[in-house]
């Protein structure tokens, strides 16, 4: 999925009128503007994936000024759903499931960029208290006393394979000494939901600013129209499924008669 140039030059013509019309104000608190090239990605019966721009300028107080221009943070997550994580044992010669932890509320895609590594822009306090990074994410099981740590791992690595999590593949790019900008991938597989985008603005290890952005990924189309019947109505989707595939092993079948 592609997106036109034009309305992304507007913006970032808007942006650099709001950084003028900052620089009289200089003693004005550090803060940042955000934006997302687009709040709403329609997933298609042909989507193949699309990439999302990410951009904004920051403004930093004249207390805060020093060598250091400010380091920005971009986290987008995805919607939280509740997983189930089973761990697979060899009993008597076959493999079986011998334990499972239920977590709740873990997102169900997770992407980071910064403009540098994020173990150099804040103290580890600080990233797990914001659940900066895939392995600082912190999913609660649903039974609290049970042991949690190598099934979280599995996660992490499960989503990550499916290109769900991504820990700084993408970098945060400055154009000056204001406006930034990076790209985030969203892949084919990627689940449908709300997600929200958040900015982080830091100056040596101190969180100066923060601002969150909405973003939607959604069905369209046939798609759109099967999946919303078949959550409105499963017994009737499932029965017309069943249809279906018998319709399409006779057609089959008279065809293979016939040659």
């Amino acid at each position: 999925m592609f997106f036109s140039m034009r309305p992304l030059l507007t913006t970032f013509a808007t942006l650099c009128a709001l950084v003028l019309a900052w620089a009289p104000h200089s003693q004005a608190q550090s803060s940042l503007v955000t934006d997302i090239s687009s709040h709403l990605v329609s997933v298609t019966s042909d989507f193949t994936g699309t990439e999302l721009l990410l951009f904004g300028a920051i403004n930093i107080d004249d207390k805060d000024e020093g060598l250091n221009r400010g380091d920005v943070l971009v986290v987008v997550r995805g919607p939280e759903k509740d997983v189930i994580v089973r761990r697979k044992d060899r009993v008597a010669g076959i493999w079986i499931n011998t334990e499972a932890v239920e977590f709740a509320r873990v997102p169900s895609f997770y992407a980071l960029a910064s403009n540098r590594p994020v173990e150099e822009i804040a103290p580890p306090d600080v990233l797990n208290r914001l659940r900066i990074g895939p392995s600082r994410l912190h999913f609660r099981p649903v039974e609290p006393e049970q042991t949690s740590l190598p099934f979280e791992e599995a996660i992490v690595r499960q989503k990550s394979r499916a290109n769900l999590y991504s820990d700084q593949e993408t970098a945060v790019y400055f154009l000056g000494d204001t406006l930034f900008r990076t790209t985030i991938a969203i892949p084919a597989n990627v689940p449908v939901g709300d997600y929200i985008a958040e900015f982080y603005l830091f100056k040596d290890g101190e969180l100066l600013g923060a601002q969150s952005s909405p973003l939607f990924i959604k069905k369209s189309g046939l798609g759109r129209q099967i999946y919303d019947f078949a959550y409105a109505y499963p017994a009737l989707y499932g029965i017309a499924a069943i249809i279906v595939a018998l319709f399409a092993g006779w057609l089959a079948s008279a065809i293979s008669r016939k040659d």
